[in-house]
């Protein structure tokens, strides 16, 4: 890659881009199950969700173009989960395979246990695609389960696979 990689906070004006990159996915694949595309304003609203909670919500970019970004979400709503998240990370699928996705995640991952984090969640939609789950294994994932059926889209029932990663210090188990 000759261009520079910059992975930053995101910033409410990057939820245009944002939007654009989850588009495609939220309307040729199974790979998120939403079926109609977050607005903008919803990018906005989750930005500023991640901030207000503590989170990291990040942006990478190669010549000041967007080209994915990645954040953390609480695992659940209730109070004892407070240190375990969940991360999405998606690309622009024209910068899938170029190590981007790796530099993204482990930013994210080193920002996660700054902010508190103990255990991340993955949850992967079963897409055919091994990308997501390689990704994340690489990252030190292990898959922790197999949820079968739990999604309906285009015309399909999908399964999600489980990973977790523990940020824990050993010393404080």
């Amino acid at each position: 890659m000759t261009a520079k990689l910059v992975v930053r906070d995101a910033e409410p004006g990057d939820a245009e881009a944002i939007s654009e990159v989850f588009r495609g996915y939220v309307e040729t694949t199974v790979t998120t199950f939403e079926e109609v595309p977050p607005t903008a304003q919803d990018w906005r609203g989750k930005i500023g969700a991640a901030a207000g909670d503590g989170w990291p919500f990040l942006v990478a970019t190669l010549e000041g173009d967007l080209v994915g970004y990645a954040y953390l979400s609480p695992w659940r709503p209730k109070p004892a989960y407070r240190h375990t998240v969940e991360n999405t990370i998606y690309l622009h699928p024209g910068y899938v395979g170029r190590g981007i996705g790796r530099h993204l995640l482990g930013e994210l991952l080193r920002r996660a246990a700054a902010a508190g984090a103990r255990q991340v969640i993955a949850v992967i939609a079963d897409s055919g695609d091994p990308a997501s789950a390689a990704l994340h294994r690489k990252a030190g994932f292990a898959v922790v389960g197999k949820l079968h059926d739990v999604g309906r889209k285009q015309g399909k029932w999908i399964d999600t696979t489980l990973m977790q990663l523990d940020l824990a210090d050993p010393a404080d188990r």
